[in-house]
């Protein structure tokens, strides 16, 4: 895990501005969280079960070169694709289910958490069997039980790999404060599991926001009606969070479950969800990002999209060239139909959304100019580069430790994903190996992250 003893910035990983970590100070910048730009269902389920979910991100095996996704209520099989947009099933009938199965003591079972080890020559597909246990495969479709202890959970769960520490995350369900909560569970090697924690959960200011988020609700003629509301019962609690590792960070994606009246009997809540982003630095202390805003919410009722009512996040986005593209559940319902609504054979698909490389926040100047002080820390590469959009203008300053100007580079400007800075006086090669801190100066620009080459 990340070290916060030191704040560095190692040569090729990107340096985001989610959290305060590396950042001295700021003047006349403001914080914006960007959500993910809707593209619509990717996996219907036509003809299929009607309920088609997940809580996988889509995994490349280099040997097929095509891509995978494991699924929900469709088995536990997987589909197939080549491009990460058009997928199909590779197998049908009994060939598909000798192929997505492994057999238990208590019987053959499907699965749906799977992750792709590319340490491990042998066996490289991993997969959660929920309250079961773990299995193995070296093609994603024959599978072995490991003999791994159970880990107990609850209904909901996910499952990623931090390739930079090697280390498996595997988030689940469990009661904590104010309801459904979320624990995590670690392992170097898909065999010896750290014991669960809660990490994460609901409190008082969610409370609060819920309220101010089922009114906002009901009172949107544009989203799905509910026809069923009892303030008595309103609460919000955690769904399920995907965790995944990004450019020297972990970010969440909890799934906030707004409970706004109860089932006729009394088992359960109707309500509706809505994903926000969490960071943290260790996996286990987390902060909310950007005032708790939504990150993913509904679509309109008339829109055509199955994410009307319930939302559950991706576990991780698939890196396309200068894109991240997230797959997520979309749901119409949740077994509440309001009136002139009926259940259908098409309720949930699998829904993608895609946002600029490391676009989760910016940080923006509007006419005043607006100035960003880094961290000290020791230079290293041989190029400076920034991911903006600056219609007007940015440039970067170096200091040394008493704010001396060492080196000061021309402004840029436009939409860059790359750009690399070039300098009118000194250099950023010639300060190799010193102690610097950084200077940005923005005019009417969105500063995303910066990186050194």
């Amino acid at each position: 895990m990340n070290d916060e003893t030191a704040f560095a910035v190692p040569v090729g990983e990107r340096q985001l501005f989610i959290d305060d970590w590396g950042i001295a100070s700021t003047t006349c910048l403001e914080r914006t969280l960007h959500r993910p730009v809707k593209k619509g269902a990717v996996i219907r389920p036509t003809g299929l079960n009607g309920a088609l979910q997940t809580r996988n991100a889509p995994i490349w095996d280099p040997e097929t070169e095509t891509y995978r996704i494991w699924l929900i209520a469709d088995g536990g099989k997987y589909w197939e694709s080549s491009d990460g947009l058009n997928w199909v099933r590779p197998y049908a009938g009994e060939e598909e289910t000798k192929r997505c199965q492994v057999r238990t003591p208590e019987g053959e079972r499907g699965f749906y958490l799977v992750v792709r080890d590319p340490d491990d020559a042998e066996r490289p597909f991993k997969a959660v069997l929920p309250s079961t246990g773990f299995a193995a495969s070296r093609d994603g479709a024959q599978w072995q039980l490991l003999e791994v202890p159970v880990i107990r959970t609850s209904d909901e769960q996910n499952i990623s790999l931090d390739l930079r520490w090697h280390q498996f995350i595997y988030t689940f369900k469990l009661r904590g404060p104010y309801g459904r909560s979320v624990f995590l569970s670690t392992s170097p090697d898909f065999a010896a599991w750290s014991d669960p924690r809660l990490v994460f959960h609901a409190d008082d200011v969610d409370q609060l926001l819920g309220v101010k988020h089922i009114r906002d609700r009901l009172e949107d003629t544009s989203l799905l009606p509910r026809h069923t509301n009892d303030p008595a019962v309103y609460n919000v609690d955690v769904y399920n969070m995907g965790v995944f590792a990004y450019e020297g960070l972990y970010l969440g994606t909890p799934a906030m479950f707004h409970a706004m009246a109860p089932t006729p009997d009394g088992s359960n809540r109707f309500g509706f969800h809505l994903v926000q982003l969490a960071s943290s630095r260790d996996l286990m202390s987390w902060q909310r990002v950007c005032r708790r805003e939504t990150f993913i919410g509904p679509s309109p009722v008339n829109s055509g999209a199955y994410d009307l009512t319930q939302i559950i996040g991706p576990s991780a986005p698939l890196m396309q060239d200068d894109e991240l593209w997230f797959y997520y559940t979309g749901l119409k319902y949740r077994d509440e139909f309001p009136a002139g609504f009926k259940k259908d054979a098409d309720g949930a698909a699998i829904c993608m959304a895609v946002l600029r490389r490391d676009g989760f926040v910016s940080l923006d100047a509007g006419e005043e100019e607006g100035m960003l002080r880094t961290s000290a820390f020791e230079a290293a590469g041989t190029t400076l580069c920034a991911n903006f959009d600056a219609p007007g203008s940015l440039a970067v300053e170096v200091l040394d430790e008493e704010e001396a100007v060492l080196a000061l580079s021309h402004p840029l400007k436009g939409d860059q994903m790359h750009g690399a800075f070039d300098w009118k006086a000194g250099s950023w090669a010639s300060l190799v190996g010193r102690s610097v801190s950084l200077r940005f100066r923005a005019c009417h620009a969105q500063l995303y992250s910066y990186w050194v080459e």
